[in-house]
């Protein structure tokens, strides 16, 4: 059984520098006609924190940046803890329909060419310009208090995309889709970390080799003819 991942539709620019970035996103500071006050605060808070920090981006950047004064941003949200949620929220939304629109474009329509286009996927994604980590690791190293609210919407994430990942292998034919994705979802985390430090989006070839050892263990291999 073929997996398309969620339903409706992905929206997917054309060049993966910027819709690949699983910590960055597409660039949206710049508000478009159909984008409502609190979206545009939003998403340009998501470009200021990405590429600068959580806590270096102070209140007043962003309120300066988007054009609007203490009280229209209060009219939104209760504090800027409130707009990080939202933020890390609508990354959240983002980065799984990218994500998987990105491994179908790599990987073709069935599951097992999925998984094995993980790392071909984020090896674009590690290449853009503005690649600057995962946003959600970024996230829970700086709010690094297991009960803070960004912290426990980043674990949610991890979470969230190992079980994308399961639903993968298990379409696919593993005999444990679980065990395969943790594995899978070990190496992805392992290969956004080394990538960020180093700037070597190549890293993704070492990857690739333990991600297609890991398939190879787990799934059975297609039935010729």
């Amino acid at each position: 059984m073929p997996f398309a991942g969620p339903p409706g539709p992905v929206r997917l620019e054309e060049n993966l520098t910027h819709a690949g970035r699983p910590a960055g996103g597409p660039r949206v500071a710049r508000q478009s006609r159909s984008q409502t006050t609190r979206e545009h605060l939003v998403r340009t808070a998501h470009d200021l924190f990405y590429q600068r920090g959580f806590h270096a981006v102070g209140l007043d950047q962003i309120l300066a940046e988007v054009g609007v004064t203490k009280t229209t941003f209060y009219n939104h949200f209760s504090s800027k803890e409130d707009l990080i949620v939202e933020v890390l929220r609508w990354h959240d939304r983002w980065w799984r329909d990218t994500f998987l629109a990105i491994v179908r474009r790599h990987g073709g329509d069935t599951p097992r060419g999925q998984l094995m286009a993980i790392f071909d996927a984020l090896h674009a994604v590690f290449a853009g310009t503005d690649y600057n980590g995962c946003i959600f690791i970024n996230v829970a190293v700086q709010f690094p208090t297991p009960h803070d609210p960004a912290h426990i919407i980043a674990a949610e994430h991890k979470k969230t995309m190992e079980s994308l990942v399961r639903e993968l292998a298990g379409y696919a034919g593993a005999t444990d889709p679980g065990a395969l994705a943790q594995e899978i979802a070990l190496l992805m985390e392992g290969a956004f970390v080394t990538a960020q430090i180093t700037g070597d989006p190549h890293i993704t070839d070492a990857a690739k080799r333990a991600l297609h050892r890991a398939i190879e263990h787990y799934i059975p291999p297609p039935v010729a003819g």
